[in-house]
């Protein structure tokens, strides 16, 4: 019960994590009149299958499973592969953004060896402290079974990208419920395959958002940070 009170918290949109500055990806996508209520689960579910099952999750499973062996090299090599993959600005600062902050607070509430030591060595800058690899040491550190972990942070994913959708009028309160049910069995499919892949298959395929995100760090305006 108290590894799942762990992954409950950390994953809870009041989780001081950043989650709520991104979009990831979304508004450039609605900057581009590129998405719409109806196209937005099946951005969603490509953005699983393809952007951050393959990149950040995967990221999240090899990161507990050598945080739970104590291999920090193999964290580390996890973390700059991740890093590599992210091609545009916003979505590099992003990631290390959120996964620096993660670890801070989860330094102080928790104060496990692991997290202290990968805290301390992405603060010296060591490591790039991505959110993914971040959030795979802590729920390692806490015994939070990897699968859980991944599901955790997929959902958590979900309901950020639903929240965006609420902030750029691209859904309701209601709808945003339904976007996050129907995204379920994709974030298990997603999953699944996170904690079969290794090293050499990460990174993520959704060339699109690539594009949307270098546009959207030069929109005149922006709500978000990605």
């Amino acid at each position: 019960m108290d590894r799942l009170l762990v992954s409950l918290q950390l994953t809870d949109s009041a989780f001081p994590s950043g989650f709520y500055t991104l979009s990831h990806g979304l508004e450039g996508f609605a900057q581009e009149r590129a998405v719409d209520p109806r196209s937005l689960p099946v951005l969603l579910h490509d953005l699983l299958r393809h952007g951050v099952g393959p990149a950040d999750a995967t990221a999240l499973a090899l990161a507990h499973r050598a945080a739970t062996a104590r291999d920090w090299e193999a964290v580390a090599a996890v973390d700059a592969r991740l890093y590599a993959t992210k091609l545009n600005r916003e979505t590099r600062q992003a990631a290390t953004r959120t996964g620096r902050q993660l670890l801070d607070l989860a330094a102080e509430v928790f104060g496990a060896d692991g997290i202290v030591r990968y805290h301390r060595a992405a603060t010296e800058r060591r490591v790039p402290g991505t959110q993914a690899v971040a959030a795979g040491v802590v729920h390692a550190a806490n015994g939070v079974p990897a699968g859980q972990a991944v599901a955790s942070d997929l959902f958590a994913f979900c309901a950020s990208f639903a929240g965006a959708a609420l902030r750029l009028r691209l859904t309701d309160h209601r709808r945003a419920q339904t976007l996050l049910r129907e995204a379920a069995p994709v974030v298990v499919e997603t999953t699944r395959a996170a904690l079969a892949r290794e090293l050499e298959d990460l990174g993520a395929t959704t060339f699109a958002v690539d594009v949307m995100s270098a546009r959207h760090e030069r929109a005149e305006a922006r709500l978000f940070a990605t």
